[in-house]
């Protein structure tokens, strides 16, 4: 494992990428540093018991407002973590030009050792004591699901809000991840995961790239193994696999299943639902968990937990690419060894924003009340049926139904969510390759992508004439 908590390895990473830029140090050190800690601990009554209950909430940075970050459940969350998470949070944030600063919170529970009613209960009593606070609200902190949570809890975390703000006009601005009709937001289930996809995807399209790892050019056909088949690692699985690449591997706590030939990513998805594991999925080998991440593939995507990959497997790891979905999950220790192999590594910063890039795309709905192509989906088919039909009637010739629907077809939510996303995948990924291909000295993607945002975090921090 790292000889590095997460926070001093995202610092150390930060550390790095602040050699490269000719900030003052007193900058630097408010980049770097959390701006405010909450820890609380507060009583919930579970059954016929009180227990008292562990939590956190991380505003790393206000440079921009309001806050943004996942609230999770889980027994591995302590303020370390949830610092670094936070602390990546507002990196994040800056490399895809999403105006917030970061944020992260956490409860110290094991959501599936509680009912429905009592986890209602602790989200419940938890969003309390953020409003107290004053750490949460539209224009403050906006918290979304993270490991843990979901849809459903950000409904809770929604009607406690409202609740004590009942005349505020925007309070469903005040979470994202919510239900649709709770003025959540198509495509927010899939965007991190599709989120991956358009980034490893943009990486895979360089002629010159794929040339220095021995591969073709596209996704097409390359091999996939992904850690974790969660929310995240489903639906990276599932965009590889539609667009043509052969998902080969998926690892979980309980273990590996294997199929050189392919997995079906929707039938093992039904099998997981049917017997709550991944193991003795028919058609595939069974592995132990942690071989998951040594197979043969061309993409490794860990989608998990942090600190997966580190000095003792880093060397066993055969994969040319790794794409990080999940958050920190390659220790400083192991990325070295990774890097001296030539692994290329796609960073956490970059490539699992889409979470966060469509979480703003809902938040931005919930300020202007309207769902988005409401005002101009019809506007748009009619006048391109209208100029369509010109056309035809011009030329005298017709485009056949099938052409002709997906030509004047107008922009659902769903369609702009996605159309955002890639827009914002892409130009984020080229921003970073641009920065490495520019400084010399910067020999991985990870460190052009915090140089990117530690500018642009320093940038909007000068432009306040705070610092000289």
């Amino acid at each position: 494992m790292s000889q590095f908590s997460f926070f001093q390895s995202v610092s150390n990473y930060f550390d790095n990428a602040a050699q490269h830029l000719k900030y003052p140090k007193g900058l630097l050190d408010q980049i770097k540093v959390p701006n405010n800690v909450l820890s609380l601990k507060f009583p919930v009554k579970i059954g016929s018991k009180i227990e008292i209950i562990e939590a956190y909430r991380v505003q790393h940075s206000h440079h921009k407002v309001p806050c943004k970050g996942g609230i999770r459940y889980a027994m591995g969350v302590n303020q370390d973590e949830v610092t670094a998470l936070a602390a990546l949070m507002t990196f994040k944030c800056a490399i895809v030009d999403v105006p917030f600063g970061g944020a992260k919170g956490g409860i110290r529970i094991e959501a599936k050792n509680y009912t429905d009613t009592q986890l209602q209960r602790i989200t419940r009593r938890y969003t309390t004591e953020l409003i107290k606070k004053n750490f949460i609200g539209p224009g403050i902190d906006v918290p979304a699901p993270d490991y843990g949570t979901g849809a459903k809890e950000m409904a809770w975390i929604l009607d406690t809000y409202s609740t004590f703000n009942p005349n505020q006009i925007d309070a469903y601005g005040c979470v994202t991840g919510k239900p649709v009709a709770l003025g959540g937001i198509r495509g927010r289930t899939e965007a991190t995961g599709l989120g991956v996809f358009y980034g490893i995807r943009e990486f895979c399209r360089l002629k010159d790239e794929m040339k220095a790892l021995g591969l073709t050019t596209g996704v097409e056909g390359k091999t996939v193994v992904i850690q974790g088949f969660g929310n995240v690692g489903y639906w990276s699985a599932k965009f590889f696999h539609d667009a043509g690449a052969i998902v080969t591997g998926i690892a979980e706590y309980d273990g590996t299943v294997y199929n050189a030939k392919g997995l079906d990513i929707d039938a093992l998805l039904k099998h997981v639902k049917a017997t709550g594991s991944i193991k003795k999925f028919k058609g595939a080998k069974n592995l132990p968990s942690a071989e998951g991440l040594e197979l043969e593939c061309d993409i490794l995507i860990p989608a998990a937990i942090e600190n997966v990959i580190h000095k003792g497997n880093a060397k066993n790891v055969k994969a040319k690419i790794i794409g990080e979905a999940a958050n920190g999950p390659i220790t400083p220790d192991g990325e070295k060894i990774l890097l001296k192999k030539k692994v290329v590594i796609l960073p956490d910063t970059f490539l699992n924003a889409g979470g966060v890039t469509v979480s703003y795309f809902e938040w931005l709905k919930n300020l202007s009340h309207v769902r988005f192509g409401r005002m101009d989906k019809r506007f748009y088919e009619n006048s391109t049926t209208l100029m369509l039909d010109t056309v035809e009637r011009v030329t005298n010739k017709k485009v056949n139904q099938r052409d002709r629907k997906q030509i004047v077809k107008g922009a659902d939510e769903v369609d702009l969510v996605y159309s955002g996303l890639e827009e914002t995948m892409i130009s984020a990924f080229h921003a970073i390759r641009d920065t490495h291909k520019r400084k010399k000295d910067i020999t991985d993607l990870r460190t052009a992508a915090f140089v990117v945002s530690i500018d642009k975090i320093a940038t909007s921090y000068l432009s306040l004439g705070i610092f000289p």
